[in-house]
């Protein structure tokens, strides 16, 4: 056969292959937020998605490393959206806002909620990920080098963000980030609870303000443009 004809179909099997992948990794996401991920199976994936467990282990060496490629995606997907949030609005606000209280505050916080999905259904995904972690030790070591990736990451976009208006963190900017997650997953998990109460957007806005409010102070410098802001000792540029 023609080495050329073979490279030509390089690309396309490329792009199949990443397509099974991704309606695998679609699938994990809903089996694992209705069943939790120990009680999904291989094959309830596979019929999920509409493949075999041939088509799963051509990608995929387990369960675990699926579950693993879904959390990156999340991770990445919810990064690009605060990025896209800073890009698009949060510059402009600083121009047009020499100080900031709480009113400019939640108008910002209400921005970014705004640039998320409804996450209840990733909340539950996310607390069936913890508690496989911490049931099995083979997993705990790389589900904590995942999360501290994203924690750094975060961290470093909510800086850049009260940067760009003019505040700072009074405590260390990682545990001042771990706070305000933990407000927003709180907000999350009481949405799932009570259903019938305000939506978990609402939930989240009143308590990050305050949170954000109570962990920062006027900066010296006063609000930056976009891209003058100095990088953080320990946390990953975004």
């Amino acid at each position: 056969m023609d080495s050329s004809a073979l490279n030509d179909d390089a690309p396309a099997d490329s792009a199949r292959r990443r397509r099974t992948r991704d309606r695998l990794v679609d699938a994990a996401y809903e089996v694992f937020a209705e069943y939790g991920v120990h009680a999904a199976s291989v094959e309830m994936i596979c019929e999920h998605a509409g493949f075999t467990r041939g088509a799963f282990y051509s990608n995929f060496q387990a369960k675990e490393e699926l579950f693993f490629a879904l959390m990156e995606r999340e991770n990445t997907i919810r990064i690009g959206r605060l990025q896209q949030g800073i890009a698009s609005f949060l510059d402009p606000i600083a121009g047009d806002h020499p100080s900031f209280g709480e009113e400019v505050v939640e108008t910002i916080i209400r921005q970014f909620l705004e640039l998320q999905a409804d996450d209840r259904r990733w909340c539950l995904v996310q607390s069936e990920f913890a508690l496989l972690a911490m049931r099995d030790p083979s997993v705990a070591g790389s589900y904590r080098t995942f999360q501290a990736e994203f924690l750094d990451q975060l961290t470093a976009i909510i800086v850049q963000a009260i940067d760009t208006v003019g505040l700072r963190f009074s405590i260390d900017a990682r545990s001042a980030t771990r706070l305000i997650v933990g407000s927003y997953e709180d907000a999350m998990v009481d949405s799932i609870l009570d259903p019938g109460g305000p939506g978990a957007s609402e939930r989240a806005l009143g308590e990050l303000t305050a949170v954000i409010l109570a962990l920062t102070s006027p900066s010296e410098q006063g609000p930056k443009a976009l891209g003058k802001t100095e990088p953080v000792a320990g946390v990953l540029s975004s």
